[in-house]
């Protein structure tokens, strides 16, 4: 599939709640990262998508422009709006989305946002106050990679 093609698939699949159309497009050794999740690998990656997409009571609003693509690396902004956490607050999350290629697949994806913008959103005051911070990064991180880690195993 050539790489516009995969993009496409990847962000329709996206807009459509559908993980699984989205993981094919991934190569098995993918490699994603963002501020949210950090640095996750193959199967971690996989269903950090199917948790995100499962069972939500409404779809995020996705839209997304390729910048960039060639055969082996591609750039897209693209943005969610979604509602987050037990309070459904709205976060509208803008995003430069940064890929590697190989073999037809993406074998590495950058999610690349403002740490601040979003927790600010997301967690409210709390965001607001300390959201910049590497202490509270590394909180968010912990807690969604803790979450990640209770789906998998209620996955299994």
């Amino acid at each position: 599939m050539e790489t516009r093609q995969l993009l496409n698939k990847f962000y329709d699949s996206f807009a459509h709640g559908d993980a699984h159309g989205m993981i094919e497009c991934y190569a098995p050794q993918i490699v994603f990262e963002d501020p949210v999740f950090g640095q996750l690998h193959g199967k971690r990656a996989e269903c950090m998508w199917q948790m995100l997409l499962e069972n939500k009571k409404r779809k995020p609003q996705i839209s997304y422009r390729v910048l960039i693509y060639g055969a082996d690396t591609a750039q897209v902004a693209w943005t969610a709006t979604y509602f987050y956490g037990k309070s459904d607050r709205k976060v509208v999350n803008q995003v430069l989305a940064s890929f590697d290629f190989k073999d037809g697949l993406i074998v590495h994806h950058r999610d690349n946002f403002n740490l601040w913008n979003w927790s600010r959103q997301a967690l409210g005051i709390s965001g607001f106050l300390i959201g910049w911070t590497n202490i509270m990064e590394r909180k968010i991180q912990n807690k969604t990679r803790a979450l990640l880690d209770t789906y998998i195993e209620n996955s299994l």
